[in-house]
């Protein structure tokens, strides 16, 4: 899933790319992809490009005195850009092909969704807020106004795992399944410790590793192409995806939680004192 740092890289990328160029066709091609129908679609058709925005993990493209069209690409969409696109229109089907905007010259983009589980959202929408995604936001953990104080004041009272807070996405907009990952292991933190159990001192390492873990990040996957910031994710990631492999920092093992429709990877030595975490699927299994 394209987490803040892929969805700031798209951003700059469309800004670079769209940014001034009017849209002339918008087309939907999978039923479930639009979840707005006023304004309507088209109503962004033969405007400008203003702007390219990030919102947490939705991305925004304003028009010149016009709706804006924001998406959410979901755990398996994707954004493809090309410089030229094919002439003839393409044919909805059961494909990947969700949408396609075209714009002035040839190019545009298509957005796609692989697997079958049809989760990537398209809105029309006279403003950002009026997604109720967006509206639900919590603070921009780059924003200049989330201090250490308000990082603080959001897990206070907190009983959740902090694993759960950082994914949370009322809570604070961007972070997913594996940024939240990265960040626990930076901080040398368990995913399963109930936020309101952290010292001060661990909440402020924390607020540190969010920072710079997202940071480091967002300038990796600045400049890449989109077709190549999957893989600019995948190679930046020290313990998330890479089970039973050994962590870059002490050589433990990364060990893995499954759920039933994720997972989450950590470093025993690094962050649980050397003690396994109870895998609750795999203790099913082995009943």
């Amino acid at each position: 899933m394209p987490e803040l740092p892929e969805v700031e890289a798209l951003a700059g990328f469309l800004a670079e790319r769209a940014v001034g160029r009017t849209v002339e066709r918008v087309l939907p091609l999978a039923v479930s992809v639009l979840k707005t129908y006023d304004p309507p679609l088209d109503a962004i058709e033969g405007r400008a490009v203003t702007a390219a925005r990030r919102h947490g993990k939705f991305l925004d493209l304003a028009t010149d005195d016009g709706p804006h069209l924001v998406f959410h690409l979901a755990r398996a969409g994707w954004l493809r850009w090309h410089d030229r696109l094919p002439d003839a229109p393409p044919r909805p089907g059961k494909g990947p092909l969700a949408l396609r905007l075209r714009l002035t010259g040839g190019a545009g983009f298509d957005l796609t969704e692989a697997g079958t589980q049809k989760r990537l959202a398209v809105y029309c929408v006279h403003r950002p807020d009026d997604v109720p995604g967006i509206a639900r936001l919590g603070p921009d953990p780059l924003a200049p106004e989330f201090t250490f104080d308000a990082f603080a004041a959001l897990l206070a009272g907190e009983r959740r795992r902090i694993k759960g807070v950082l994914r949370d996405q009322s809570v604070l907009a961007g972070i997913g399944n594996a940024y939240s990952d990265e960040i626990l292991h930076a901080a040398r933190t368990s995913p399963f410790k109930p936020a309101a159990n952290l010292t001060p001192q661990e909440t402020a390492v924390l607020y540190e590793a969010v920072g710079a873990t997202l940071r480091g990040a967002v300038e990796r996957a600045r400049g890449h192409a989109a077709g190549e910031l999957k893989a600019e994710k995948k190679s930046g990631l020290r313990v998330h995806g890479r089970t039973g492999q050994p962590c870059p920092v002490c050589g433990d093992t990364v060990r893995e939680v499954s759920y039933r429709d994720s997972s989450l990877q950590y470093c025993p030595t690094c962050q649980t004192g050397g003690k396994p975490l109870a895998d609750r699927r795999l203790s099913r299994l082995l009943k």
